[in-house]
């Protein structure tokens, strides 16, 4: 299946509280968008992998997701290393997307910037021939995408651009809070964490808020960008 838009994320839960809303406007568009999760989020706290699991399938359907998949890597242990470029780099060309969305270049829990780094090199690297990539027994041919955008994530970084997700708020709420286990809920005896507070909710929607103010909406999502962006029409900024 060919995706319009591939979002990589280092765990399950990471697309959908930074880029639920993006995701869920490109599908009302017509857009065929996936995401692909890194590891399967064991480390977590509270809940477990097997609970994710059903999380992601879960919040999956509320965005409209043409497919989801999941590689496997050793959360908080994986590696920018060759094997496990080879892996985005078979997703990649696998998916043929124009567009891949990438965790944020650097943020408080290490595993994001490194995914971010790790799909930043994998995606340069899908477009060379000389590196084969066998997947039962067929070659995937070169495939580099026409760009690579990083959501924000928890610590703040000045968005590059916004995009306005005001239409969209319910559907990213509704797909935040398939992953139940992991967020405010005083009936739990787990143990507390940072996104297991009332403010950490607070900070998703206050930023959402934020980014929707600078362009002029209700709520939005930053992204940023390793290269300088261009436009061939100035009226479709907002």
């Amino acid at each position: 299946m060919k995706l319009d838009i591939l979002v990589l994320a280092a765990h399950p839960d990471d697309a959908e509280l930074c880029a639920a809303g993006t995701i869920a406007a490109h599908v009302n568009m017509g857009r065929k968008v996936g995401i692909v999760d890194l590891t399967r989020g064991e480390l977590g706290t509270r809940g477990n992998a097997d609970i994710r699991q059903k999380e992601a399938e879960a919040a999956a359907q509320a965005m409209g997701l043409s497919v989801r998949e999941n590689l496997g890597f050793d959360d908080g242990f994986f590696k920018n290393d060759r094997d496990h470029q080879l892996e985005i780099i078979k997703v990649i060309r696998k998916f043929q997307p124009n567009i891949v969305l990438a965790n944020a270049v650097a943020d408080r829990h290490p595993d994001h910037g490194r995914a971010s780094q790790l799909c930043k090199e994998a995606f340069f690297l899908s477009g060379l021939p000389k590196i084969e990539t066998n997947v039962d027994g067929e070659n995937l041919e070169a495939w580099r995408p026409n760009r690579m955008y990083h959501y924000i994530q928890s610590s703040y970084l000045n968005p590059d651009f916004v995009v306005d997700i005001t239409d969209y708020w319910d559907v990213k709420m509704k797909a935040i809070e398939c992953f139940a286990s992991q967020f405010y809920d005083p009936q739990s005896d787990e143990p507390s964490t940072f996104i297991s507070s009332q403010n950490f909710m607070k900070l998703v929607e206050s930023r959402a808020i934020e980014f929707g103010v600078v362009i002029g909406k209700t709520y939005g999502e930053g992204f940023t960008v390793d290269r300088t962006m261009g436009v061939t029409d100035l009226g479709h900024l907002v």
